[in-house]
C-alpha cells in the first residue's frame, strides 16, 4: 500500500491542492475551502469508496459483527483528533488572528453539535446512544466544518454540525445496510459526504446577510447563488477526478503487487501475517 499511497499523493492530492490553493482554476473561480473540504475530505472519502468497491468485502461482511476491538483506544484517539483539529483548521489561517480564533470556535461547535445529534438519532432509532456513535458523529462534525471554518460564524457552525450529524449518520446506514459496501471506517459517509456538505454550506453561511447566522461575507461581486454554484463545481470536480484516478491506480497496483491477501491470511489477521505484530487489549 506504500506504493499506492505515494502514487495517490502525486497524482490525486497534489493536483487538487493546486486547483484549490495553488492559484489553480477552482481558486480563481472563488471556491471557498478554508482547510480542506475538497482537498482532504472529499478526496479521502471518494478514494475510500472506490477502494472498497474494487477490493470487495471482508470475509463475513455484513453478517458478522465487526465492532472495534478496543473502545478505550477508540475514544482516546477521537479525543486526540478533536484537539488536533484545532490546529488543522485554525492553523490554516496562517496567523494568530481573528480568523484563526473563529475557525477554532466553529470547529468546536460543529463537532459538539454533530456528536450530540448522532447520539440523539441513535437514541431515537435504537433505544440508546453509543460511545462509538458519539465519536463518529464528532469526526463527521469536524470534517464537515473544515472547508467552512474560516468563513462562517458560530450560529452557522452550529447548524453545519447538526446537519453533519443527520446526513452522515443516514449516509453511513445506507452505505452499509442498503448497498452493503464494506467501508470499514465509514470514510466515505463521514469524510466524503461531510466534506461535500460542508463545502456547499460554506457557500451559504459565509454570507453576511443572514443575521445571527452570518459569516465573513463573499468576495466582491459574488451572490449566494453564484457562490453555491462554485462550491458545487468544486465538489464535483474533486470527487470525479479522485474517483477516476484512484480506480486507475488501484488497477495498476493490483497488476504489479496485488491488492488482496489470501482467505487464510485474512482469517489469521493482517497484523500477524503482514506486519508480525500482535495487539493486546488494555
Amino acid at each position: 500500500m506504500m506504493l499506492f499511497t505515494g502514487l495517490w499523493v502525486l497524482i490525486v492530492y497534489a493536483p487538487i491542492t493546486h486547483w484549490v490553493w495553488g492559484g489553480g482554476w477552482l481558486g480563481k473561480m472563488g471556491l471557498l475551502d478554508f482547510a480542506g473540504g475538497t482537498v482532504v475530505h472529499i478526496t479521502a472519502g471518494t478514494a475510500a469508496l472506490v477502494t472498497a468497491l474494487v477490493m470487495g468485502k471482508r470475509k463475513g461482511f455484513p453478517h458478522t459483527p465487526m465492532t472495534p476491538h478496543n473502545m478505550t483506544m477508540s475514544i482516546t484517539g477521537a479525543g486526540m483528533l478533536w484537539v488536533g483539529w484545532f490546529g488543522f483548521n485554525a492553523g490554516s489561517a496562517l496567523a494568530a488572528n481573528g480568523d484563526a480564533g473563529m475557525a477554532m470556535l466553529v470547529t468546536h461547535m460543529s463537532a459538539s453539535a454533530a456528536a450530540l445529534t448522532w447520539m440523539t438519532i441513535e437514541w431515537l432509532k435504537f433505544g440508546k446512544p453509543t460511545a462509538l456513535g458519539a465519536v463518529t458523529g464528532m469526526v463527521a462534525g469536524l470534517g464537515t466544518i473544515t472547508p467552512a471554518s474560516g468563513f462562517v460564524g458560530p450560529a452557522g457552525g452550529l447548524v453545519i454540525g447538526i446537519m453533519a450529524g443527520i446526513c452522515c449518520f443516514n449516509a453511513t446506514l445506507y452505505l452499509k445496510q442498503k448497498l452493503h459496501i464494506d467501508d470499514s471506517l465509514d470514510v466515505f459517509p463521514v469524510h466524503g459526504v461531510g466534506g461535500a456538505l460542508g463545502t456547499i454550506l460554506a457557500g451559504v453561511f459565509a454570507a453576511d446577510t443572514l443575521g445571527v447566522f452570518s459569516g465573513q461575507g463573499y468576495a466582491e461581486g459574488m451572490t449566494m447563488a453564484s457562490q453555491v454554484g462554485v462550491q458545487v463545481i468544486g465538489v464535483l470536480a474533486s470527487g470525479i477526478y479522485t474517483a477516476i484516478a484512484t480506480f486507475g491506480l488501484l488497477k495498476l497496483v493490483d497488476v504489479i503487487l496485488g491488492l488482496r491477501v489470501t482467505e487464510d491470511e485474512e482469517i489469521e489477521g493482517l497484523d500477524i501475517n503482514q506486519h508480525n505484530e500482535r495487539g493486546y487489549d488494555l
